[in-house]
């Protein structure tokens, strides 16, 4: 069975990410409780107090490293423009919502299934963007469609290789599929994947669909993470 003709059901992110707050995905609360963290999280935690990209994040009030990767994308691209409506996917903490708006977008609206602290100019919502009737409701709380969809949407991994995989890939075609629905003609879409998944059904429908697809590994991103950015330009 292909994954266009699995039950909605299966498609779906089955909870939110642990370890989220209120806050989005920040370092205040992780900090609080860290000597009772596993092993494995105490080092992530003093991975990141020791990444270049996230001391310059917090020094320029971003709310995570990963607005870096967006602004080296817009930098390269140009995807962003005066004016521009722009969803964002995954949007906890708001990194990408703050990089949005500081470029020049009007209308941003992001959702997640953890809660978001407010941005000043942007619409906030906490949801499955998988759950039926959530498309909608960004289109009409945005105010028409939008030029640019982005997507850094994540799952909860279960340690198994190939669920892992079909958990990302599914993903990504959620969010290409909610793009070249919603898009306006010339409109871009940029999501997550990694290196190494198979997406090849998912980029030759990208290929069909816009003028130009790209792969993108910013150098904001961690050297040893497999994570790419795949950029699609120009919807047709």
């Amino acid at each position: 069975m292909s994954d266009d003709e699995k039950p909605a059901e299966r498609r779906r992110m089955v909870r939110p990410p642990s370890g989220g707050t209120a806050a989005g995905r920040g370092m205040g609360a992780k900090m609080k409780t860290a000597a009772d963290k596993s092993m494995s999280s105490q080092q992530w935690i003093k991975r990141q107090l020791s990444d270049k990209w996230s001391e310059r994040a917090r020094a320029e009030g971003w709310r995570s490293r990963a607005a870096f990767k967006l602004l080296e994308i817009d930098d390269r691209f140009h995807l962003i423009k005066t004016g521009s409506r722009v969803i964002d996917l995954g949007a906890a903490p708001g990194g990408w919502v703050q990089v949005a708006l500081k470029r020049g977008a009007k209308a941003v609206v992001g959702v997640d299934l953890l809660p978001i602290e407010p941005i000043p100019g942007a619409t906030l919502v906490q949801a499955d963007f998988t759950h039926p009737g959530v498309d909608r409701q960004m289109i009409e709380l945005l105010g028409g469609a939008p030029d640019l969809v982005l997507s850094d949407m994540a799952h909860n991994t279960v340690g198994h290789r190939q669920t892992d995989h079909l958990k990302i890939i599914a993903l990504i075609e959620i969010a290409a599929d909610f793009a070249i629905r919603t898009l306006k003609p010339g409109g871009h879409f940029v999501s997550k994947n990694f290196q190494g998944g198979d997406a090849g059904g998912v980029l030759a429908r990208l290929r069909a669909e816009f003028e130009t697809v790209k792969y993108v590994k910013p150098e904001s991103s961690r050297k040893d993470s497999a994570e790419v950015f795949l950029v699609a330009m120009n919807r047709r």
